[in-house]
């Protein structure tokens, strides 16, 4: 029997995987690696289709029930012979035959995950339990996007993957950490019953192009303000921190530890820390210098400190992020005042 998971550390599961397709040790046939992407409409998931679909030996197949996501973000994919969109909410059993699957669905932001709280818990807890019982079936391996959320408001600074957390299991934000937390159990269940490959990334705030402009997270916020020529609106005290990591680091990682050999969880984020008072005055140089900084209420359970600790991403993946957050805003800038029809004045 495998050892018990130590928080964090790779182990063997307690039973072999399930055999993929015999087509994969076939001396004959070369077939394509066949990989669903869940929640591939949205900001981090088209971005992810982009990238594996550089990649010719692969066929992606998405399905996404565009709560969040929009088929906008996949259009240069559409009717391409190795790509496939399902319109499907992950919450009803979904039969395809894949090699690998990289769990994202799920709405990200508060504002859409405090809109319907039961319907983003069901999709943490009956989506997950979906897409193992298909990883099972057709012996694929299977990727978890998790967050920085499971670390709630984090006593310990900065968060290392054995850090358990410190998490209000009834507060508004709940159905979003807690059902992360939960997914990540079901996964390690399925590992050690089952002998399912899993991996599981736990994500720290990203940003980049085709974020939803008014989804209520603090960049797009940000440059969508300053673009329309609004106040900055800081929630109070403007002291507490995140860390932002580009859109094109974050899928680098993932893939990364798709193909690596160990289960994680391993933090995939940008160490660099900025208050949101710091991140406000970076938007506003870069942006649009004449906006005001106005401070507004904070939000209940907002944690005070994020940032991830990447030393296992950098030891087990060989992954640091490359782009600075002065780099990357400019680039989201762009794809942000094409969606607002606002051009930059000459």
């Amino acid at each position: 029997m495998a050892k018990e998971a130590s928080n964090g550390d790779n182990h063997a599961a307690s039973k072999p995987p399930p055999s993929p397709s015999p087509l994969r040790n076939s001396k004959f046939f070369q077939s394509n690696m066949r990989i669903l992407v869940t929640g591939g409409a949205g900001f981090i998931g088209s971005h992810l289709v982009d990238k594996l679909m550089e990649n010719e030996k692969n066929e992606v197949i998405v399905a996404d029930n565009y709560f969040t996501g929009s088929k906008d973000n996949l259009r240069k994919w559409i009717g391409h012979p190795r790509f496939e969109l399902i319109r499907h909410d992950v919450t009803e059993s979904l039969l395809v035959e894949v090699d690998q699957i990289y769990h994202l669905a799920c709405p990200a932001s508060p504002i859409f995950y405090k809109y319907n709280p039961v319907k983003t818990i069901k999709t943490n807890v009956i989506g997950t339990l979906n897409m193992l019982g298909l990883a099972k079936r057709v012996g694929a391996r299977i990727l978890l996007t998790s967050t920085s959320e499971v670390y709630g408001d984090p006593l310990v600074h900065p968060q290392e993957e054995s850090y358990w957390g410190n998490v209000n299991p009834i507060g508004v934000r709940s159905c979003y950490d807690e059902g992360k937390r939960v997914a990540e159990t079901l996964m390690f269940d399925y590992h050690r019953q089952h002998g399912i490959e899993i991996r599981i990334a736990r994500i720290f705030n990203t940003y980049g192009p085709r974020m939803n402009i008014d989804d209520g997270r603090v960049v797009s916020n940000f440059i969508a303000q300053a673009i329309r020529g609004e106040p900055l609106t800081v929630q109070a005290p403007g002291t507490q921190t995140r860390s932002f990591c580009y859109v094109s680091d974050m899928v680098d990682g993932l893939i990364r530890l798709m193909e690596g050999e160990n289960t994680g969880p391993i933090n995939i984020g940008n160490p660099g820390e900025f208050t949101m008072l710091e991140l406000a005055e970076t938007v506003k140089e870069l942006i649009n210098p004449e906006v005001e900084i106005s401070m507004v209420e904070n939000t209940p359970d907002d944690p005070r400190q994020r940032k991830p600790n990447i030393t296992k991403a950098k030891e087990l993946l060989g992954w640091e992020p490359k782009i600075k957050l002065r780099d990357g805003l400019p680039l989201m800038e762009e794809d942000f005042r094409t969606r607002l029809g606002v051009p930059l004045k000459k």
